[in-house]
């Protein structure tokens, strides 16, 4: 059985991690973990291929947060991501010492490099022009190594809303969970932005039928919280993280899901067609993908109801923090906000 708890995490099962002595000296809990817990372990060993710190990710404390993870596989896609699709994409991710997800008991750990000195972003005050086109950008070495590639088909752990099945029960979901997501965000939203949410409910099933490939591997929740990104100190400029939700599905899906919350309004109205056309010219300069701007940009503006349905059922399903209802609070009317400026109803 793998670790569960801060409790399990030994030096004696780090060393059969690294095949070789290890000495766990400290360990720290860090970020807010709202479905899984992450903690930060410095290590000792006379072997120089051991790192001095790593990250180890574990299921939630929370009743609610871990069996969340369970029931929705977040805990086996990011273990399986890591060992089975990361190898695959050129997007930068945190190099992965170990990840094992035990099918018995749905729990996992994950053994991942230490990125400090970089930092978080964050989602709640979100980012600069330069930040969110450094963010966009990496989106395309994501989705361009594998774009409309049909083997993906067969890994049957990616998530997908593809299927009338999945369809029922998103929307099954987001009924049971509705009136308690306005009884706690609807005084955050404005007039208008209630009015969008009441008006795309009843359109949440037709929305989601009307997704259409090419498809591809997606992240699913890529926003500043999940991004990591170089300081003063040092650090890559970006690291993508919390690969608890990865899909196939479409790419744009990511990039308006990011954009929609990510700069403030004003700020990502100013800049979306722009950096659109920066990622779909990666797209087809380095991975040779086929893909029409025009295509593009109506599959960005169809996708802006993304962030409202994460934000709508993720906060409802996870254990609350302060901080996180801040966070769904800026989700919420930024997506809401994101989606009344393109006209994204129209598209349904």
């Amino acid at each position: 059985m793998p670790p569960v708890g801060p409790e399990d995490v030994t030096g004696e099962w780090l060393s059969t991690v690294f095949d070789t002595e290890v000495e766990l000296t400290g360990q720290q809990r860090i970020g807010d973990g709202l479905v899984g817990m992450n903690l930060r372990l410095s290590l000792q060993s006379d072997d120089p291929s051991v790192p001095n710190s790593v990250v180890v990710k574990l299921p939630s404390p929370d009743a609610t947060s871990r069996a969340t993870g369970i029931a929705l596989r977040n805990y086996e896609r990011e273990s399986k991501f890591y060992n089975e699709v990361a190898s695959t994409v050129d997007i930068r991710v945190p190099r992965c010492h170990h990840s094992e997800w035990t099918e018995s008991t749905g729990d996992f750990v994950i053994v991942l490099e230490d990125l400090a000195p970089a930092e978080q972003g964050d989602q709640i005050t979100g980012c600069s022009a330069d930040i969110a086109r450094t963010a966009v950008l990496e989106l395309a070495r994501l989705h361009g190594p594998r774009w409309g590639d049909p083997t993906l088909d067969a890994v049957d752990w990616l998530n997908r809303r593809t299927g009338p099945d999945d369809t029922a029960m998103l929307v099954a979901i987001w009924n049971m969970v509705f009136d308690n997501f306005v009884g706690t965000y609807g005084k955050h939203l404005s007039a208008d932005q209630r009015t969008q949410l009441d008006s795309f409910s009843p359109k949440l099933g037709a929305w989601t039928e009307g997704r259409e490939g090419p498809f591809t591997v997606t992240h699913g929740d890529y926003r500043l919280d999940n991004l990591m990104f170089a300081t003063p100190a040092g650090g890559a400029p970006i690291t993508a993280v919390d690969w608890q939700t990865p899909g196939h599905g479409p790419g744009l899906a990511d990039v308006s899901y990011f954009l929609g919350a990510g700069p403030l309004p004003a700020e990502r109205a100013r800049l979306e067609r722009g950096l659109l056309a920066e990622y779909t010219a990666l797209l087809r300069g380095d991975y040779g993908v086929e893909i029409d701007d025009g295509w593009a940009w109506q599959e960005y503006r169809r996708e802006a109801f993304g962030g409202v349905v994460m934000a709508v059922v993720a906060s409802q399903i996870v254990g609350g923090t302060e901080r996180s209802e801040a966070m769904f609070a800026a989700m919420a009317t930024r997506h809401l906000q994101h989606a009344i400026d393109l006209d994204t109803e129209s598209l349904i």
